[in-house]
């Protein structure tokens, strides 16, 4: 059983009993936060549609969802980044009157999530967005950073193999610098081990491999090329890895929800690019979280 829901399980009967905690009328709402990009039609250019309208199926009302387009090339605290996520969400909470929000984030996204969930005081907007949402589901984030950031910014050949992965050397880039996560985390985020815990659950879907056998219909979820690309990226990184994130740096904040594997139909690996898809089975797990 996946660990969260061994969680509620226990919890239950509990939840039953203190049922005014947690009231039935709540209008429930989800969000899905992009990563590294600066996004004006993040529903086609980095969800797709197949991906949301699945998820969206688990709401009691299926139209109380957003998708987030912001820019996050820039750094995590910046008015183009946080400021604007924290409008959008604000915005969603109001203009929809949400009560109880999930938030799904991909990759650097879930960086610009901790940022607000960490930082309360920095914006007026962000108590009322922490406030209510239930928990982020955080798809591969990049909590501890990526080695492959830090060699997009080195200036060397390889920045060139990475590059269009990566974005080349925007601030987001340089920001997921291990180093420079490393100073972030001791300083200025939540839930990295040794520092406070997030104010909200921050919960991990890990992607442990990628794969792209020409022969494996699997293989071409997502599209094979980008799956290919981060097959390739791989060989710089940890064996566990997504193509783009070290399982370290994917679990490195908030608390494990899932490693691909243990949950995927047919027991797939979730590439970087795969675990913001509707691949294996993953739309379906979401969906039914909500």
């Amino acid at each position: 059983m996946i660990p969260r829901l061994r969680l509620l399980t226990l919890c239950l009967g509990l939840a039953i009993t203190l049922a005014g905690a947690f009231p039935a009328t709540a209008n429930t709402g989800v969000a899905f936060v992009h990563g590294t990009g600066s996004q004006t039609d993040a529903l086609n250019d980095y969800w797709t549609s197949e991906m949301v309208n699945s998820i969206r199926q688990g709401l009691p009302d299926q139209s109380k969802y957003v998708v987030i387009n912001c820019d996050f090339e820039q750094f995590m605290w910046t008015s183009g980044a946080a400021g604007c996520l924290a409008g959008s969400l604000y915005d969603f909470i109001n203009n929809q009157n949400i009560t109880d929000l999930v938030v799904l984030t991909h990759s650097n996204g879930g960086n610009v999530m901790r940022w607000i969930l960490s930082n309360p005081t920095w914006d007026s907007r962000y108590p009322t967005i922490i406030s209510t949402i239930r928990w982020v589901n955080a798809l591969a984030p990049s909590s501890l950073g990526t080695p492959l950031a830090d060699a997009a910014t080195s200036g060397t050949i390889f920045e060139q193999a990475v590059g269009w992965l990566l974005g080349y050397a925007s601030d987001a880039v340089k920001m997921q610098q291990t180093s420079w996560m490393a100073y972030y985390n001791a300083n200025w985020l939540y839930g990295t081990s040794g520092r406070p815990a997030l104010p909200k659950g921050f919960w991990n879907v890990v992607g442990t491999d990628v794969e792209t056998a020409v022969w494996d219909p699997d293989s071409y979820c997502g599209g094979y090329t980008l799956n290919l690309g981060l097959e390739i990226t791989q060989n710089w990184l940890n064996n566990c890895s997504d193509g783009f994130l070290e399982c370290t740096s994917q679990n490195g904040a908030g608390s494990l929800w899932f490693n691909d594997t243990d949950v995927t139909n047919g027991d797939e690996p979730l590439s970087h690019n795969q675990s913001r898809r509707k691949c294996f089975g993953l739309d379906v797990i979401l969906r039914n979280d909500l």
